[in-house]
C-alpha cells in the first residue's frame, strides 16, 4: 500500500520537460551538422498528430488521427530546431512535405543505433501512465523471449512513416 502524499510539486512534468530537452539538444547538433546524422544513428521520431502547434499536410491527419512515427535517417531536409519545436521535410508516397513538431507532442525518441529510447506522455495528457523503457536483449533474433525491445515495421508505400510498439511481445 502507497502512503506518500501527493506532491505539490509537478516532478512529473519537469522530467518530462527535461527528457525533452535532450531530443532538442540532438536534433540541434544534426542541424548545425547541415543535417547529417554520425555514424550510423538514425532516429524514430514517434507523436501525437492532433497535439497543439503540430503542423502535418491534411491527408498525413487522415491517415494518422493520433500519433505517427517519422524516421530520420538518409531522406530528410530542412531540419530546423527552435526551443520548443523543430521542422523537418520528408517525402511521403514520393511527395515532398514539411512537418511542424512541437517537442511537447513528442511520445517517444529512438536511436536503435546505440539501442538508446526516451518515452514521454504527451503534453496534454500526462497522467501517471506507465510505459516500458526501450530496451533490446542484443541478439537481434525472435527467439520467442519477451523483450522491451521495440518492434519496428516499416511502411509498404515506400514512406517515411513506421510502426513502434513498445509494448512487451507475446
Amino acid at each position: 500500500m502507497n502512503d506518500s502524499p501527493d506532491s505539490l510539486i509537478p516532478y512529473d512534468e519537469i522530467v518530462q520537460e527535461a527528457l525533452r530537452a535532450v531530443v532538442g539538444r540532438v536534433l540541434g547538433q544534426v542541424e548545425t551538422t547541415g543535417g547529417q546524422l554520425p555514424g550510423n544513428h538514425h532516429f524514430y521520431i514517434t507523436f501525437k498528430t492532433g497535439a497543439p502547434g503540430v503542423s502535418i499536410p491534411t491527408r498525413l491527419k487522415e491517415r494518422f488521427p493520433d500519433e505517427m512515427t517519422i524516421v530520420l535517417q538518409n531522406k530528410f531536409w530542412d531540419l530546423k530546431v527552435e526551443e520548443d519545436q523543430f521542422s523537418v521535410g520528408l517525402t511521403f508516397n514520393q511527395v515532398p512535405s514539411t512537418l511542424v513538431i512541437p517537442f511537447s507532442a513528442i511520445t517517444a525518441f529512438v536511436d536503435p543505433a546505440v539501442d538508446f529510447g526516451l518515452q514521454f506522455q504527451a503534453a496534454a495528457d500526462l497522467e501517471h501512465e506507465e510505459f516500458d523503457d526501450a530496451g533490446n536483449d542484443g541478439d537481434g533474433d525472435d527467439d520467442g523471449e519477451q523483450s522491451d525491445k521495440p518492434v519496428v515495421e516499416r511502411s509498404d508505400d515506400g514512406s517515411n512513416v513506421v510502426t513502434v510498439d513498445f509494448g512487451k511481445r507475446k
